[in-house]
């Protein structure tokens, strides 16, 4: 039987970790392997305990008091760290807190079915909406009518946004492991220096990225990730410049300029609030996707001991 496991860099309270963890044990993972961003020793404790999680506190000993500063270099090093690890699975795949596999079928079938010759699995994404939890939009493939659905979905930042999305599009990967010189980065895994490549997408499975949960949480790590993570400034515009492309750090710039919170507020209404609206417009262009992913059942069952 095909087997498969994740990493995981996380910087988060317990429930979190514990829930997402659980969720993917759930799912079938073999193998956890958990680098804690912090010295979050309450995780690791119950982590540890458990058979198939392989936690590691990544405090200034694991580091040799050289941490990096930027936490995509971290998660790049320690997905490669879990990569040659990862002696006991067929496949791994790097993920982040907040996401989480979602399929019909065994991911572990999904995967034996791919091409003997595929070093790679692509996970394209769907992104929830702000609201109960269980409304997700899909991910719109690259093509002519990308660009003209995003704009009929969000009349006023559509434009701004690629594929309608606040976060990636590019997914995450699962690896075949057992590959020499291996490089695992965010959404890419590079073999001697190459960028692997394979499907765009993978049939059956999908990530459900769980970016903007509601208003407040997403305010609350708006100005992290304005200046350090997924809006920050380095990152490309939506579309060329010359066509009239800005990328969502200088987007969200202009909107707090003209218009402050209440701006803000007002573009996360559109792109991001479950709305019947929305919901409608979805639904006609075969977006619209519904998921519980049940995080406190599988909480309770896989750590019956941990109290919230």
């Amino acid at each position: 039987m095909t087997s498969w496991g994740l990493s995981a860099t996380i910087l988060a309270p317990v429930d979190d970790i514990l829930r997402f963890v659980a969720y993917h044990l759930e799912a079938g993972a073999k193998r956890l392997f958990i680098y804690l961003d912090d010295d979050n020793t309450a995780a690791f404790a119950l982590l540890k305990a458990h058979p198939k999680v392989r936690p590691t506190l990544c405090n200034d000993a694991y580091w040799n008091g050289k941490r990096p500063k930027k936490h995509q270099v971290r998660q790049t090093h320690n997905a490669t760290h879990a990569y040659n690890r990862c002696l006991d699975v067929d496949w791994l795949i790097h993920m982040d807190v907040d996401e989480f596999l979602v399929s019909q079928q065994p991911v572990s079938d999904i995967l034996a079915a791919q091409p003997q010759d595929a070093k790679i699995a692509r996970i394209r994404p769907m992104e929830q909406l702000s609201g109960d939890g269980t409304t997700f939009k899909a991910f719109i493939p690259n093509g002519p009518d990308r660009a003209r659905i995003v704009a009929n979905l969000y009349p006023t930042y559509g434009a701004y946004i690629k594929g309608g999305f606040l976060s990636h599009l590019a997914g995450k990967c699962f690896a075949r492991s057992g590959l020499q010189d291996i490089r695992v980065q965010i959404h890419n895994v590079f073999q001697s220096g190459e960028m692997l490549k394979g499907a765009e997408t993978t049939a059956g499975i999908d990530l459900a990225h769980c970016h903007a949960k509601s208003w407040d949480s997403w305010h609350a790590a708006y100005r992290y990730r304005l200046e350090k993570g997924s809006y920050r400034s380095e990152l490309s515009p939506n579309r060329p410049r010359d066509k009239g492309g800005v990328s969502m750090h200088e987007l969200f710039q202009i909107i707090e300029s003209e218009a402050g919170e209440a701006g803000l507020r007002a573009f996360f209404d559109e792109v991001c609030t479950d709305t019947p609206v929305l919901r409608e417009k979805l639904g006609k262009h075969g977006l619209l996707k519904h998921v519980n992913l049940d995080l406190n059942t599988t909480l309770t069952k896989h750590f019956p001991d941990y109290r919230p």
